[in-house]
């Protein structure tokens, strides 16, 4: 019987290693553990997920757990390709599928909306983020106490835009932020919340965040995807005849990297401070605090056939670092010096910032490169 049983795991292709689990999304390293109701392998971190549904799933060890007959039996008929047939008939092109580096909400609200709120068979059950209109309360930092309040927030695809207001019965919106320039990722660990949710936008070509979390992972995750509709069909709108396939990874981006870094100022003769440093496609902005609303300066990234270069290491003259394994940023204007505490560390910044260098510029940047102002 377990003979049995482990044929019926997907595996690659001329191999005998488990594929990656269809039925948990690209999340999954390989099938480990089994629904025995739903007929679907998963991997050990959907698993535990699972267990939160028991009214729907109940899961076992492929290898470890005994198994009637009758349960490999409807493993064998059923099988991930199936569930996704199912489960999976109608989901948005906007709908964001986690991958194996998001967070622990949005795999599990992935999971519980297919197989137990079936969204993506019943497109009525979509409306909470495809209705082109969402209104209601979310905990927002404050820009300058730091305390996280109750804001009402209102986005419509109408106007193009969401707002939030300081006073639940305010008139006029204590902020506005263009969908064309909107951005959101979830960052529960700089957030310090599970739910917690940054949200960007560019107010006079700077880059201004604000910091959001809702005590219901299911209300979090709906705000993010209604963002992701309206952000898709305002690129159907502005890019008629892009296939669907082009626009999705425009709707939103996770950073590209995150951490801190020394940096001394342009005269190379300043002190070098430690700052929080985001690298957002091709913006590079450093922050005195994680949190805080506005950077302190950002920094444009082109490519190497505008005349950028990353090089590894402090000019000779370098005085006042702290920390020793350095980072240069060469562009037409000036150069950048960084430092990082550990090599590792600067192996990263620098393994990043050469993908960036290494990447053509698009139309577009070319716009972005010329407008863009950097604050010292």
């Amino acid at each position: 019987m377990y003979a049995y049983m482990i044929d019926c795991v997907p595996r690659e292709r001329g191999s005998s290693r488990p594929r990656k689990s269809v039925a948990c999304s690209v999340f999954c390293a390989g099938p480990e553990w089994a629904s025995f109701t739903l007929g679907v392998f998963m991997c050990h971190t959907c698993s535990g997920i699972h267990r939160n549904i028991p009214q729907i799933s109940r899961v076992k060890s492929i290898f470890l757990d005994p198994w009637d007959t009758c349960e490999v039996e409807f493993m064998a008929s059923t099988g991930n390709n199936a569930a996704k047939a199912k489960y999976e008939q109608k989901v948005p092109p906007f709908y964001y599928c986690p991958t194996k580096t998001d967070c622990q909400l949005l795999r599990e609200q992935w999971i519980r909306a297919r197989y137990e709120r079936n969204e993506f068979i019943h497109v009525e059950r979509q409306e909470s983020y495809s209705a082109g209109y969402r209104e209601g309360f979310l905990w927002k930092r404050g820009r300058d106490n730091g305390q996280f309040l109750s804001r009402k927030f209102i986005l419509s695809e109408r106007e193009g835009a969401l707002k939030y207001f300081n006073k639940h019965d305010a008139r006029e919106p204590k902020a506005l932020m263009k969908i064309q320039t909107i951005n959101a990722t979830f960052q529960p660990a700089k957030i310090s919340n599970p739910h917690g949710l940054q949200i960007t936008y560019l107010k006079d070509n700077s880059t201004r965040n604000i910091f959001v979390y809702h005590e219901d992972g299911k209300e979090m995750v709906d705000w993010f995807n209604a963002i992701r509709a309206a952000r898709f069909h305002y690129l159907q709108v502005a890019y008629p005849g892009a296939h669907d396939v082009d626009l999705v990874p425009k709707l939103t981006r996770n950073y590209i990297k995150e951490g801190y870094m020394e940096k001394t100022g342009p005269k190379h003769t300043e002190g070098f401070k430690k700052r929080w440093f985001t690298l957002d496609d091709r913006r590079l902005m450093y922050f005195k605090d994680p949190l805080d609303a506005y950077a302190r300066g950002e920094v444009f990234i082109g490519s190497k056939e505008s005349g950028y270069t990353v090089l590894l290491g402090l000019p000779p003259s370098t005085q006042g670092n702290h920390w020793q394994f350095g980072i240069t940023i060469v562009t037409p204007d000036r150069k950048f010096l960084f430092a990082c505490e550990t090599e590792a560390e600067q192996k990263d910044w620098v393994a990043v910032f050469q993908g960036v260098v290494n990447r053509p510029m698009l139309p577009q940047e070319y716009a972005v490169e010329a407008r863009f102002k950097h604050k010292p």
